[in-house]
């Protein structure tokens, strides 16, 4: 099984992702140290400040590759982070859909009104950060646009509304 976890930055991806790992014993794949690993050996001349969607574009045929030899090898793998596209599911044949999962992590406009401060808090929780740029309305914008995705394609989606809660059971 392969397990596939998006979101907005700041969601938790990589803290769901670790969950899952003690859990399950499943290996993750952080994107952004695909990203990185990439940036810094010179394989691309993208930057971390680059467009998500240039990122997107450039890391997610590396990524479905990687997906699809899982899927037929029988591996398990958990993949994180924010390169995951809209419309994935059309890169696999019907045959590998039933051994890839899909859920999206999202912020209610209420939770990041009332919980902002401990969201920047908390975001080096997994991993150390360099500093973030990320702002209350840009937030609220991209989660908005997220649920209205994942609502509009019937993805599975964890939407943290009240509190930070996400039974991994039902990952």
């Amino acid at each position: 099984m392969v397990i596939l976890i998006t979101g907005d930055t700041h969601t938790g991806k990589t803290l769901l992702a670790q969950r899952l790992l003690e859990k399950y014993k499943y290996p993750y794949l952080s994107i952004d140290h695909l990203k990185m690993g990439l940036i810094r050996s010179g394989q691309t001349s993208l930057s971390p400040e680059s467009p998500d969607s240039a990122l997107t574009d450039f890391l997610w045929p590396v990524v479905r590759e990687i997906v699809k030899t899982c899927v037929e090898n029988g591996q398990n793998l958990i993949v994180e982070g924010c390169y995951i596209p809209f419309g994935w599911e059309k890169d696999f044949a019907d045959d590998y859909l039933p051994y890839i999962d899909y859920v999206c992590l999202i912020l209610s406009e209420k939770y990041i009104r009332r919980n902002f401060e401990n969201i920047i808090r908390h975001e080096n929780i997994i991993e150390k950060r360099q500093s973030t740029d990320v702002t209350i309305d840009n937030m609220i914008r991209i989660n908005n646009y997220n649920l209205g995705q994942c609502i509009s394609r019937k993805y599975k989606y964890v939407l943290i509304d009240e509190y930070y809660r996400i039974d991994i059971d039902k990952i």
